[in-house]
Parts: C-alpha cells; sequence; structure tokens
C-alpha cells in the first residue's frame, strides 16, 4: 500500500505534525510519502478558474504524481473559521482539476470520478469541542470534504477524525487519546475497501 500524508498547518512543529508522526508510525508494511505542504513553492491562487489551463509549479507537479501512485492519502489540518487553512485550500483549488481529478461530462450534469480506487483519512484539530461542531454546526468541514472535495474525486471510504477542544488545557487532557485513536486508524487503512483505479 501507497500511502501519501498530508501535513497542512502553515507553521513547522505543531499538533498536526506530532499527530502525523504518530499515523506514520503506527503504519504497517506501507510505503510512505509525506509532504508538509508549507514547504512547496506554488501559487494559492487559481487565477482564470477553469478558464484557461494554469501550469503547475514543479512541487505541485511532483505532488500530482504522489497523488496519482497513492492508494490512500492522509491530510491534516487545524480548523480556522469553520475550514481549512488558506494553504490547504490553494492545494484544493491548484490540484484536483478537471482531467485529473474528475472529468465533467459534456452532455449531462455529471462526472466521471479519476480518483477512485484511493481512500482517505482526514484529522481535523480544533477549539471546538466535535459534539458541538456537529450538532450546532452540523458537521460542514467534514461534509464537504467528504461529498464536494474527496468523494467527488472518487476517494472511497472517507474517514474523518474530528480532534478537540485543544484549547484551555484540552490538547494536555485529551493527547494520550487522540494518539490511540490516530494509530487506530493508521493500522486500520490497509483494511479498507477500495475500487479499483482508473487508468489516468
Amino acid at each position: 500500500m501507497q500511502v501519501l500524508i498530508l501535513d497542512g498547518h502553515p507553521d513547522a512543529g505543531r499538533l498536526v505534525t506530532h499527530l502525523l508522526n504518530r499515523y506514520a508510525a503506527a503504519l504497517e508494511g506501507a510505503h510512505v510519502e509525506r509532504v508538509a505542504l508549507r514547504d512547496l513553492a506554488f501559487s494559492p491562487n487559481l487565477r482564470r478558474g477553469y478558464a484557461e489551463e494554469q501550469s503547475l509549479e514543479p512541487d505541485l507537479a511532483r505532488l500530482a504524481g504522489l497523488l496519482n501512485a497513492c492508494d490512500h492519502v492522509v491530510v491534516a489540518f487545524p480548523l480556522w473559521w469553520g475550514g481549512e487553512p488558506a494553504l490547504v485550500k490553494g492545494f484544493i483549488d491548484r490540484l484536483l482539476l478537471p482531467g485529473f481529478a474528475f472529468r465533467y461530462h459534456r452532455d449531462d450534469p455529471f462526472w466521471d470520478r479519476l480518483m477512485v480506487g484511493r481512500s482517505a483519512d482526514l484529522i481535523v484539530m480544533m477549539d471546538t469541542p466535535p459534539w458541538y461542531l456537529r450538532l450546532v454546526y452540523g458537521d460542514p468541514v467534514g461534509r464537504r470534504w467528504r461529498r464536494q472535495i474527496l468523494g467527488f474525486c472518487g476517494f472511497h471510504p472517507v474517514r474523518i477524525l474530528r480532534l478537540g477542544p485543544t484549547r484551555q488545557g484540552g490538547t494536555a487532557k485529551r493527547l494520550a487519546a487522540w494518539d490511540k485513536r490516530v494509530s487506530y486508524f493508521a493500522r486500520s487503512a490497509a483494511g479498507l475497501r477500495r475500487g479499483r483505479k482508473r487508468e489516468l
């Protein structure tokens, strides 16, 4: 199994990085590629939308190759203002493009999911208690990533680990439990049922 781990925190050495260290350590028999988005040189701005092609910078082109080759992707980031940091949004906009991650049909409103055959784990750190995120806000970040981002492109299954609250001593109280949950996700990743990859 080939696993691609993406660290979406704009700053190094944060809690996200610690949890991804745990995830990587718990993987067994997997080939792991690990990328911190903050270390990549690319513009996060998709300037013309899909009106014209915007060439991928070398770092993004390499990341596209890793994403295409992987069987399982792990994305981790802090929840800021109900969503991912701008760096992660830029990665989505610039890399999950028509012809690579999905393909619209010409004569109907549907599309082909070109990332089928790959599963995903999403790890979201937050100040908000996870139960509050679900009951009060309706878990918009989880629904969006599962249905409109990863699921839209064909990743399945998409598992989401919501960890919080981190503030007011929450991390110190819960870190051991979070480490166990992250390790479980990693150990069970190989057994996920994936479809067959499409030939791009």
